[in-house]
């Protein structure tokens, strides 16, 4: 099999399955028509949003954890904010509450940001209430030192790499995805939000980021190369679109030098004709849905 064959597979075999999506479709459905009933008093599922790296259609097919958010009522924040102390601990757990009637068997907790559903398979959806603000952002309650409300914007996240990747031929999503295989695969300590965002900045900078699969193994070494060159005193960047930041104290750079030098190998045995040696190497990089 030829480099372009190698990689077109190895990123289909990273999508989602019809099978999974319709899963997590059903699940979000259901928590958004318990919520918008318990709190808007409507019989709909609107009022949710994606978000994280599956709101990005970033994920790959190794996801288990879904992000979401529901808008809720402002009167609901006017309620928990007039609370003398934590309002925003008593939010979260009148919304995991709420959940558990829809799903009462499922394991429920509420987690500083968030309230955390995991279900029998394992997966787990994050549910982020969230109070829309005039600017499109959305403040969130944090029940972590005694409560505060927060901000995050994830929606010009969202249309930052939909955007990049119609600037890219679309190579923007699948090296997010490619990037995340590694990071399972060698348990590398980086972020799915700073992925995006240095995948992002790299690519939309590259001279080949038109081009299509033949080239992504000079994609993967430069994107590496260009991880492992990020300053070593660095822990914080900002997030492509909203500028929000993101905190990663843990040094990935050492494991982005390790699979530089193994694509090296990779390229360098493909170009000997040690086709066989060279997908070993990138599955040593990727993972087992690299091709055998």
């Amino acid at each position: 099999m030829s480099v372009t064959t190698n990689f077109e597979t190895f990123c289909n075999n990273l999508l989602i399955t019809q099978t999974k999506r319709s899963t997590i479709s059903d699940r979000y459905l259901a928590i958004c028509k318990r919520l918008n009933k318990d709190f808007w008093g409507m019989d709909t599922t609107s009022g949710g949003r994606y978000v994280g790296s599956f709101g990005r259609n970033t994920a790959n097919s190794y996801v288990s954890d879904i992000d979401m958010l529901f808008e809720m009522p402002l009167s609901t924040y006017n309620t928990y904010n007039a609370y003398i102390s934590n309002g925003q601990s008593a939010l979260l757990q009148a919304v995991k509450n709420s959940i558990a009637t829809t799903y009462p068997n499922t394991s429920l907790r509420g987690d500083g940001q968030i309230v955390q559903v995991t279900f029998s398979d394992s997966m787990k959806f994050e549910v982020l209430p969230a109070f829309k603000n005039d600017d499109g952002s959305y403040t969130y309650a944090n029940s972590n030192n005694g409560g505060s409300w927060k901000k995050t914007n994830p929606v010009p996240e969202i249309s930052a790499v939909s955007c990049g990747d119609g600037l890219t031929n679309n190579n923007l999503r699948p090296l997010c995805r490619m990037a995340r295989a590694w990071k399972y695969y060698n348990s590398v300590p980086i972020s799915g939000l700073l992925i995006d965002t240095l995948a992002h900045r790299f690519l939309t900078a590259w001279s080949n980021r038109d081009k299509s699969y033949l080239y992504y193994d000079f994609m993967s070494r430069d994107f590496f190369s260009y991880l492992k060159n990020q300053d070593a005193n660095q822990n914080t960047w900002y997030a492509i679109g909203s500028g929000q930041s993101i905190y990663n104290p843990d040094n990935f750079r050492y494991k982005a030098t390790v699979a530089y030098n193994k694509s090296l190998e990779a390229i360098q045995q493909e170009t000997d004709n040690f086709t066989w040696s060279a997908k070993q190497k990138w599955r040593e990089i990727y993972g087992n849905r690299f091709p055998e």
